[in-house]
């Protein structure tokens, strides 16, 4: 889908979920910001809040392309920032303080990720705000949580930084994976402390909105990315209570990748009969009447000399996806290992809008690929999508509409170095 395009024109107009919501965002790199965007592409308008020279952090990323002004904007800005506005505003400076805190009172969220304790220290945390505002809802995402007074306890590594290998570290998922004789494989799955805390903040945003409803009154969600991340990785401890320990070959479950003409295809196995219907498909039927696989603890023993040599000798003249199909007519669930251009080109993700294509501003052709919206309504038009915006693009536009400043105040503010 292209930026711009309606993915689902046929859908009934009843507008979006959140339209007339409003966020205010001090966000960076990548946790929050992909909340935002999810919510704004859920109809809520987002307006986020920069550094007015370098911007936040994420613009800074590699690999990076040029915007209209020559300035570089990171792939990982890139990927997180579709359908807002940017305001360029120093926070360290009184008078960006003040806009901010002005600014509130017109949105229904205020939401930032800095380290923990930074908005307080600004006067811009939750308590400074809500007693402002007490209808606000107020949104943090830090490594180890900012903690509740009264009713959290404060996180010992509160004071850390954190990105998302480092929770993913700390979940316990590195070691469960690779044990802990050799380095870990860091960050296998892409930003998961980053997205897994963005889908849990969406999920208190959302709940707060109704509670809000009801009550008439704003409170304060406070995500931890560890939090997030042990949700996500339930089997490290849950296993672990329950006796399994790593590397021991207690899971009776084929869970693997085998080799195919072209690549591999993962296939899990987790009960007898889909593992007989794996001995018919490949050509060896008479697995069912072998009585080291009558029961599953007999697979894991008989991988490596028996079952593998046999599965990858079946998908040898077969692609991935060839492999994949045929097991999966089976009832046997498989599927391709796939790459980036497996993935761009695939027809899954075209017909669900999976791919947003953003116009390079740098002169090069390929269009920029960002994830589509993996949230689909039936009675709500999909799309249409606007770019990221470029540092400081709305400042003007924002603070006359919110708050009626005077081109003399926006010149003397920029001339200050308050906004840009």
């Amino acid at each position: 889908m292209r930026l711009g395009d309606i993915a689902n024109e046929s859908a009934l107009p009843h507008g979006r979920p959140l339209d007339g919501v409003r966020v205010l965002a001090a966000e960076q790199m990548q946790a929050l910001p992909f909340a935002t965007q999810l919510l704004a592409r859920l109809g809520a308008e987002v307006v986020k809040v920069e550094h007015p020279v370098h911007g936040e952090s994420g613009r800074g990323s590699t690999p990076a392309m040029t915007d209209p002004a020559g300035r570089p904007v990171g792939a990982t800005y890139l990927r997180n920032n579709l359908n807002k506005k940017s305001v360029g505003l120093d926070l360290k400076t009184p008078e960006g303080r003040d806009l901010f805190v002005r600014l509130a009172a017109n949105f229904d969220i205020v939401a930032e990720n800095f380290k923990a304790g930074t908005m307080d220290r600004l006067g811009l945390g939750y308590a400074d705000l809500s007693a402002r505002y007490p209808r606000l809802i107020y949104v943090s995402i830090t490594g180890f949580g900012n903690g509740i007074p009264g009713y959290l306890t404060e996180s010992p590594y509160r004071s850390w930084p954190a990105y998302a290998s480092v929770v993913e570290a700390m979940s316990g998922i590195y070691e469960y994976k690779w044990g802990p004789d050799r380095p870990p494989v860091t960050i296998p799955v892409g930003a998961l402390g980053d997205i897994s805390s963005a889908l849990f903040a969406t999920i208190g945003v959302l709940a707060a909105l109704r509670h809000r409803d009801r009550t008439g009154v704003g409170q304060y969600v406070d995500v931890a990315m560890l939090d997030a991340v042990i949700a996500m990785t339930d089997v490290v401890t849950n296993f672990w209570s329950m006796g399994v320990r790593p590397h021991a070959g207690e899971l009776d479950v084929i869970c693997e990748g085998f080799r195919a003409k072209d690549g591999y295809v993962v296939v899990q196995i987790v009960r007898e009969p889909q593992f007989f219907r794996l001995a018919e498909v490949i050509g060896h039927p008479e697995w069912k009447a072998d009585p080291r696989f009558a029961h599953r603890r007999g697979w894991m023993p008989n991988l490596e000399t028996v079952i593998r040599p046999a599965v990858e000798a079946w998908m040898a003249d077969k692609t991935k996806l060839e492999a994949a199909e045929l097991l999966t007519a089976a009832g046997i669930v498989a599927g391709p290992s796939n790459s980036a251009p497996d993935v761009i080109g695939d027809p899954h993700v075209a017909a669900r809008n999976m791919l947003v294509e953003m116009p390079r501003t740098d002169n090069l052709e390929d269009p920029i690929l960002i994830p589509g919206n993996p949230v689909k309504l039936s009675k709500v038009s999909e799309g249409p999508e606007t770019r990221v915006p470029w540092l400081g693009e709305h400042t003007d536009e924002v603070l006359r509409a919110e708050l009626g400043v005077t081109d003399e105040q926006l010149a003397a503010w920029r001339e200050a170095g308050v906004i840009g």
